[in-house]
């Protein structure tokens, strides 16, 4: 199988190169900028035709949510024209494409978890980006899975599990949001789901009804707080120091974009339209955090 992955040092992307490395009959190439630019038009597409891939996956996004209200310009050219542009540049080559989304298309104001055929609402410019990043894609190619994610974490990059680490050893006290809940979602299982997707493309040929959006999240709902908790468990467990956490709301937070309340995505269509469901969450967040120890342990 040959991935052709746009995005290189973002998690899911560094995430797909780590798992392709053990998988010997997978060939991926990874490109992001400065040699692929997803603002120079015909870029990418020079690319993937070198490349001559049975899959090309778009990770790559402009995801600082909070620049992004002032950003929109930069937001829109990523999110929504580049994503076109990696959309169509698969088509030309005749190959599917797997794009990931974001739940930031959702307002946040359903009780329950958000089905695909939910009506999205965005409430901030890169939800409003990235819903229109959707729309570009599955208007170019007919062979597209549209993969919305939430709260994504790595043992690498910049994300709340590496962030409430690193603020616990230094001894930091800590307030977390206690009014937003989502599904936390390991980006190494997304890589290996996307593998699993890939395989199965090759294996059954296109179908139809693999065609549009599936959400894919991890399998338990939480609120930051009590992800924050999660973490601090581990950490006083493996260094005997103390954690100090209080939840706080999200107006005290006071970020610059508004986050949705409810972030909780279902994965029915997930499992049984392509029969994959991510690992526990307790699971998943202990061998991220086996990893930052191990990192760790390697630099004293």
């Amino acid at each position: 199988m040959r991935l052709f992955v746009v995005g290189r040092e973002g998690q899911i992307a560094r995430s797909l190169r780590e798992a392709a490395a053990w998988e010997t009959d997978l060939v991926l190439q990874s490109v992001g900028r400065p040699e692929v630019d997803l603002l120079q038009p015909g870029a990418v597409a020079t690319a993937i035709a070198k490349f001559r891939p049975d899959i090309v996956v778009n990770a790559a996004a402009y995801t600082a949510v909070d620049r992004a209200e002032d950003e929109p310009g930069v937001a829109f050219a990523i999110n929504r024209d580049g994503a076109r542009e990696v959309a169509a540049a698969a088509a030309s080559e005749n190959v599917p494409i797997i794009h990931f989304s974001t739940d930031y298309v959702f307002d946040g104001t359903k009780s329950g978890p958000y089905k695909e055929q939910d009506a999205p609402n965005p409430q901030n410019v890169y939800g409003c980006s990235k819903l229109e990043g959707e729309r570009a894609v599955m208007s170019v190619n007919v062979r597209q899975i549209v993969l919305r994610t939430s709260w994504v974490y790595a043992p690498f990059g910049g994300n709340f599990v590496q962030a409430i680490w690193r603020k616990l050893v230094e001894g930091q006290r800590l307030k977390i949001v206690n009014d937003q809940t989502g599904c936390p979602t390991y980006a190494p299982d997304l890589a290996a789901a996307t593998i699993a997707l890939g395989r199965r493309l090759i294996r059954t040929g296109w179908q139809s009804d693999y065609a549009g959006i599936t959400h894919i999240v991890g399998s338990e709902a939480v609120t930051w707080y009590d992800f924050g908790r999660l973490i601090a468990k581990r950490y006083v467990a493996e260094t005997a120091g103390s954690a100090e956490i209080t939840p706080v709301s999200s107006s005290e937070y006071a970020a610059r974009a508004v986050r949705p309340a409810n972030s909780r995505l279902s994965t029915e269509r997930l499992q049984s339209v392509f029969d994959i469901r991510l690992p526990s969450l307790q699971t998943s967040l202990d061998n991220c955090l086996d990893r930052i120890l191990q990192e760790q342990g390697g630099q004293s």
